[in-house]
């Protein structure tokens, strides 16, 4: 039988260099997502904004060292760690298939506008 290997999840220090990096990160640009390179809801995320011609500033976290650490800050900040994280004016919007909802029903294009 195999084992089931459990990863502790460490509270973020919300104060710290790596929470004021992502806390930064989403002030600096009007959409920023935090992504995972591998991560196919990611890509959905992605491709709406690619379809309005909408810049967006994209962190992938599989390719930071300190990728965990901000999964575990945008825990904190957005009630949960999985990515896609998007916000869109410093504010957290949703994932991949929320973004994909708000694309198809136009909403996306008005919170862009």
């Amino acid at each position: 039988m195999g084992s089931l290997v459990s990863r502790t999840i460490v509270p973020a220090n919300m104060s710290g260099p790596v929470a004021e990096f992502v806390k930064s990160a989403i002030a600096k640009d009007k959409v920023v997502i935090f992504s995972k390179t591998y991560c196919p809801y990611c890509t959905m995320a992605k491709e709406p904004f690619k379809k309005l011609n909408q810049d967006y500033a994209c962190y992938e976290l599989d390719k930071r060292n300190d990728g965990d650490e901000i999964q575990n800050v945008l825990g904190e900040l957005t009630g949960g760690r999985t990515v896609p994280r998007v916000f869109i004016d410093g504010n957290f919007v949703g994932g991949g298939t929320d973004i994909k909802k708000m694309y198809d029903d136009g909403r996306l294009k008005t919170m862009l506008a």
